[in-house]
């Protein structure tokens, strides 16, 4: 999503960076010995800190309709795009899009992450450990993977049945496969662990999902995400999912512009735009904003950027190549007089 597709290391928390083989290689025997009694110590209390997690009543209702509503939002928007411009769209459009979001957003830009973010080096532990380092990198990296993504595709794949509208259609694409293929999993694990420690004790609970000493710290801030959802936290994700797709077809539409017009400044706009959208989402995985700043954040964006895209949207009403077919007619009117 928008304000969630910088990156999915949100297990990490708020100490992504943990000592490595590397970092301890170069301790004493004795050290060693120590330092696996803290880690052990740790892991047992982290253990116990699972005993104290209960799961509100309204969180697996509330994650239900959050996955029910969220299927809608991508049902209704396609149909609703479709009924109104069946004439003017291809299908080919849709899929487009939501192959351009898992190539540029899942693949290749995890690829990046994966170095920088996941691995152990001095770039990632740099990142990790400076959240205007950490804020840059992953707004600057979620820009230029999505939007030259949709650059790429939109000027050299998906060359035939250029109209305004299936540029719209890429758009409900990219952000449909979103909500598909990355939140609605990602609710349905939620779901499943809060059910899980609902119908069951602790133990048997920690046994299901196979949550031991070595991981109980990485998965724990998971299970308390899990026990604290409700209603008002539902209403937040689908109301940002709103925003989130209308940014996405905004972005889409802004970059189309650019290519059917072959005006260059129009995809480092959408890059900056996108840059600008996810700031404080990236300030909220560091806890350095409140979520109810995000989700306000988010509207005056996608605001903005539907205003932008929408100006656009109009000028596209007549295609280059339907600028060409009136500017001929009058010529063979004037041979034929």
């Amino acid at each position: 999503m928008v304000a969630r597709d910088i990156w999915d290391v949100e297990a990490a928390g708020s100490n992504p960076v943990t000592p490595t083989n590397k970092e301890t290689s170069f301790v004493l025997p004795w050290q060693k010995r120590f330092l696996c009694t803290i880690l052990v110590i740790g892991g047992v209390t982290r253990m116990t800190e699972f005993e104290n997690i209960v799961i509100g009543k309204s969180a697996i209702p509330a994650y239900i309709v959050t996955i029910v509503l969220m299927a809608v939002i991508v049902a209704i928007t396609i149909i609703y795009w479709f009924k109104k411009h069946k004439q003017q769209i291809n299908v080919g459009y849709l899929i487009a899009g939501a192959i351009g979001f898992v190539v540029s957003a899942r693949v290749l830009e995890t690829i990046v992450h994966f170095i920088f973010i996941v691995s152990d080096n001095p770039a990632s532990r740099f990142i990790n450990g400076n959240t205007v380092a950490y804020v840059i990198y992953g707004t600057l990296m979620a820009g230029l993977f999505e939007e030259i993504g949709r650059f790429v595709i939109l000027k050299y794949i998906v060359k035939k049945n250029r109209t305004r509208e299936n540029a719209v259609l890429y758009g409900i694409g990219h952000g449909s496969i979103e909500i598909i293929a990355v939140l609605v999993p990602s609710m349905v694990a939620y779901l499943a662990i809060a059910i899980i420690f609902s119908v069951s004790d602790v133990e048997s609970a920690l046994s299901t999902l196979k949550i031991t000493e070595e991981t109980a710290g990485t998965l724990l801030p998971t299970v308390q995400v899990a026990a604290k959802f409700d209603f008002t936290l539902m209403a937040l994700n689908v109301i940002e999912r709103v925003f989130a797709m209308c940014v996405h077809i905004g972005l889409t539409i802004i970059v189309y512009y650019g290519i059917v017009r072959e005006k260059k400044i129009f995809l480092p706009l959408a890059i900056v735009l996108h840059m600008a959208v996810d700031t404080l989402p990236a300030l909220y995985q560091r806890g350095a904003v409140p979520l109810w700043s995000v989700e306000v954040w988010m509207a005056l964006w996608a605001v903005a950027i539907a205003f932008v895209a929408l100006g656009l949207y109009k000028k596209l009403e007549v295609t280059p190549a339907s600028e060409c077919e009136v500017s001929e007619e009058p010529e063979t009117e004037n041979m034929n007089v």
